[in-house]
C-alpha cells in the first residue's frame, strides 16, 4: 500500500456516486465511489475492505477530464474528479441507503 494513506484510509474515499449507471450496477454487487486522485488500485481496496468490512475482489478506475465551466466572462475547470467502481466477493454487500 502506498505511504501517503497508510494512516488515513478514510481520507482515500470521497462519497459513493449515485447514479442511474450505478445503481444498475448494485444488482452485479459493483460499488462506485469517488476517490482521492491520488489514490492507487490497492489504496481504494484496502480502505473499502476496512471501512466497510468486506471482501474486495477488484477495484477499476477513471479519470475522467476536468469540465470548463463559465461564470460570465469568467472560465474555470472544476476539481479533478477520480471513480472508482469497486466489485465485492458474492454474499458481501455495502448498505448505500440507510433503512426506514
Amino acid at each position: 500500500m502506498a505511504e501517503r494513506f497508510s494512516s488515513r484510509l478514510a481520507d482515500v474515499i470521497r462519497r459513493p456516486l449515485i447514479t442511474e449507471k450505478a445503481t444498475r450496477a448494485l444488482e452485479m454487487n459493483q460499488y462506485t465511489f469517488e476517490v482521492d486522485p491520488r489514490a492507487a488500485k490497492p489504496d481504494i481496496k484496502a480502505a473499502v475492505e476496512h471501512l466497510f468490512d468486506v471482501k474486495v475482489i477488484g477495484v477499476s478506475t477513471m479519470n475522467p477530464p476536468r469540465r470548463t465551466r463559465r461564470v460570465g466572462r469568467f472560465a474555470g475547470r472544476r476539481s479533478q474528479v477520480k471513480k472508482a467502481v469497486v466489485r465485492l466477493a458474492e454474499g458481501n454487500s455495502i448498505q448505500l441507503f440507510p433503512e426506514s
